[in-house]
C-alpha cells in the first residue's frame, strides 16, 4: 500500500481495493461458486453476475483511466476474510447446506460491494469527478440487484429445505 495523505489518494487506494475484490470474483469466486451450488436458479444468477462483474472491473479500470491512473489493485483484507470465512464454513458443512452456505456468502459479498461503491461515489462527488460517479452508480445499481436476487434464492432454498425436512 503506498502512502495516504491526500483525499485523492484516499480515494485512488479505496478504488484499488473494490477493483481486487471484482478481479479476485471474476477469476476465482464466482467461477468457484457456479461450479460449487447445486441450484440451477442460483447457478444461473451467479453466472449473470459473473458476466455483470467483468464489467464492472471495465469500468473501475475506466474511472482510473479517467483520473490519468494505472489500474492498481490493492489487496483487500475484508475480502480476503470473507473468503476464508466461506471456504472454512463449506468443509466443516454437510453438503446439503452448500447452496444456503453460498447464499450466505454472496450476500455478505454484495453488502460489502454495495457499502464500497457507495462511499467511492461520495468521494468522487466530493472530488468533482462526476464521470467516475457516473460508472460507480452503475455498478452499484447492479450490486444492488443482485442482492435482491440473492436474498430470493435463499428464500426458496430454505423454504425446500423446510420442507425436506419436515
Amino acid at each position: 500500500m503506498s502512502e495516504i495523505t491526500t483525499p485523492r489518494d484516499l480515494f485512488l487506494h479505496e478504488l484499488g481495493d473494490i477493483l481486487y475484490v471484482e478481479r479476485k470474483l471474476t477469476e476465482e469466486v464466482l467461477p468457484k461458486l457456479i461450479d460449487e451450488v447445486g441450484s440451477s436458479e442460483f447457478r444461473k444468477g451467479l453466472e449473470r453476475h459473473l458476466e455483470q462483474t467483468k464489467d464492472h472491473v471495465r469500468n473501475l479500470e475506466q474511472v482510473f483511466d479517467m483520473l490519468g491512473e494505472e489500474p492498481k489493485a490493492e489487496k483487500c483484507i475484508g475480502f480476503e476474510g470473507l473468503k476464508k470465512e466461506h471456504e472454512e464454513l463449506v468443509g466443516e458443512a454437510d453438503p446439503a447446506l452448500v447452496d444456503l452456505i453460498d447464499t450466505g456468502a454472496a450476500a455478505r459479498t454484495e453488502h460489502y460491494e454495495i457499502a464500497a461503491y457507495s462511499g467511492l461515489m461520495e468521494m468522487a462527488r466530493s472530488l468533482g469527478e462526476t464521470d467516475a460517479v457516473t460508472l460507480l452508480e452503475e455498478n452499484l445499481k447492479q450490486e444492488k440487484e443482485a442482492l435482491r436476487e440473492v436474498e430470493s434464492v435463499t428464500k426458496t432454498l430454505r423454504d425446500e429445505l423446510k420442507a425436506a425436512t419436515a
